[in-house]
């Protein structure tokens, strides 16, 4: 490559830090979206005059829409162009905010919420996969990924104390309005600073409809399965029915895609053992997350009779503990170390956190409490989450990113939403049960029973971390490559070309070219600091 063909690329990529701060926003609107209506949720119910029965559809209606969409929402970004997919996805989730914001009835709401899900699986795979394609040199990789992963991880925080900020000071109706001029400030702004991606219509292949059908019908019937376990219970029939389905259609979904010439999901993506370790264990972890946000809620509110502000900024050491670990540590040693080694100490850490909160009583003081084991917990995450999000995309070619990504936020989304159903029931159960055993009339016992509840639900989500550990232990087996930590010469990236092929030859179709190949097999037999015969470096042409 010329020295002027670098510079041209640098100069192509010198607005990356505007673009991560875009892709950053966009991430974070999405993640705080999900918590942020929680405590909303009662003022909204009284206002719109929602059944007990029917308010679970204000979350349910989001994560249903989102999680089964995902995997066609990151297939378009590779087939049509993520920047465009990404801009589409921002606009249409700001007018969804505004109808949401403005409902007037629980139909109007539940359709506008499903809708901010269905473009947020538009997204969602479109930022990681602009954050992939965009940052390729090892070191600034690492810093983007850190603040990603922190993001990943408190946004769900944050949207408990924008809530709570919200509804205090303002009504419910804001907690949706806050999205839309967000959205299209940063439509704009992404409009300006991302690199232009667009495919031409010839080069498009076909979209695989069968998969998209299948796959998104697994995910959708295993997501409403979950959902429903809330307030039907596991036994029930349209739940066990729902999740058999998920399960058949996923299964039929794998066979097609092995068969398919354009698979929506290109199945060597979660074959691969470090994407799919890491996906796994990002799965895992998010039930234990989210049953945390759910129990600490109505710990803090029902229990301690927090504010929704007090309750929301509860959170805020969590989130502090998440950042620092993903920029300040994680980002640091990613190119020094195996992904393991952060990800499998970061849920024991976490791990850690959800056995100190086993020891909640009624009475227990929150600084002793709620806070180191918080702080553990977030210190833990953010030593999971920018590892495994690096992972999820690491030597994806660029025309399959975009699956790739879907890929790790389907494991989010599907893990929060089982975690949500099965550590609430488990909970539920506890407490029926010790309230059974004691005359349940009095508030102590009733509150003493909810915190057992409480207690017996955090053993389980701790006994989900472990594995979750265990599972990236065995699965996760990457270690940088040598000069990563200071990117040194050698290592060349080169720029994608809007047909999702990689210039220069390094990858076409997801294939290595015979160019990229002999280019592999002169560093793996060059030794660092030898300088090799003459000739010995230039691989023949393709």
């Amino acid at each position: 490559m010329s020295a002027q063909a670098v510079t041209g690329h640098e100069e192509a990529d010198s607005r990356r830090w505007w673009a991560l701060a875009v892709i950053a926003i966009a991430q974070l609107m999405i993640v705080l979206d999900i918590t942020i209506v929680n405590i909303a949720l009662p003022s909204a119910q009284r206002d719109l005059g929602i059944s007990d029965a029917d308010r679970q559809w204000v979350i349910t209606a989001y994560t249903l829409a989102f999680g089964g969409l995902l995997l066609l929402g990151g297939r378009l970004g590779d087939l049509f162009g993520r920047k465009r997919v990404f801009i589409i996805g921002l606009l249409g989730f700001a007018l969804a905010s505004a109808l949401g914001g403005a409902a007037v009835s629980p139909a109007m709401l539940f359709g506008a919420r499903a809708l901010q899900g269905a473009f947020g699986a538009l997204l969602a795979p479109s930022a990681l996969g602009l954050l992939s394609t965009t940052f390729s040199n090892p070191k600034e990789r690492s810093t983007a990924f850190g603040i990603f992963g922190a993001i990943a991880g408190g946004g769900a925080a944050i949207g408990f104390i924008a809530g709570g900020l919200l509804t205090e000071y303002l009504n419910w109706r804001w907690c949706l309005f806050v999205n839309s001029p967000i959205a299209v400030v940063t439509a704009l702004a992404a409009f300006r600073v991302l690199n232009r991606d667009h495919i031409a219509r010839g080069r498009r292949i076909k979209l695989d409809l069968p998969g998209a059908l299948l796959g998104c019908g697994g995910l959708l019937a295993i997501v409403f399965g979950t959902s429903e376990a809330v307030t039907r219970g596991w036994s029930d029939g349209l739940v066990i029915g729902s999740l058999l389905l998920g399960v058949v259609l996923l299964g039929v979904f794998v066979l097609v895609e092995k068969r398919s010439a354009h698979p929506l999901l290109p199945i060597h993506i979660v074959a691969e053992r470090n994407r799919g370790g890491g996906a796994l264990s990002v799965g895992l972890a998010m039930v234990g997350m989210f049953g945390l946000f759910l129990f600490l809620t109505y710990y803090m509110q029902a229990i301690k009779h927090f504010s929704p502000v007090v309750s929301g900024i509860s959170f805020l050491p969590m989130t502090a503990a998440i950042v620092l670990s993903s920029t300040g540590v994680a980002a640091r040693l990613m190119t020094r170390v195996p992904s393991r080694n952060l990800i499998t100490p970061g849920l024991l850490l976490a791990a850690g956190g959800m056995a100190w909160l086993t020891q909640m009583k009624v009475d227990s003081p929150w600084a002793a409490m709620v806070l180191p084991s918080v702080l553990l917990i977030g210190f833990g995450m953010g030593l999971v989450f920018m590892p495994a999000m690096s992972l999820a995309t690491l030597g994806v070619a660029p025309n399959e990113a975009g699956a790739a990504s879907a890929t790790i936020n389907s494991a989010q989304q599907v893990g929060g939403s089982l975690g949500t159903a099965l550590l609430n029931t488990i909970a539920a159960s506890a407490t029926a049960s010790y309230l059974s055993t004691r005359l349940a009339g009095g508030p102590l016992v009733r509150a003493q029973g909810a915190v057992h509840g409480y207690v017996v639900a955090t053993w389980v989500a701790m006994g989900v971390l472990l594995l979750a550990a265990l599972v990236a232990f065995l699965m996760i087996d990457h270690r940088p490559a040598p000069g990563e930590a200071t990117a040194v010469p050698g290592a060349v990236e080169v720029p994608a070309a809007v047909d999702g092929s990689v210039v220069d030859g390094a990858v076409l179709d997801g294939r290595p070219s015979p160019r990229a190949a002999a280019i592999a097999d002169v560093r793996a037999h060059v030794q660092p600091g030898v300088r090799a015969e003459t000739g010995a470096e230039r691989p023949p042409a393709d």
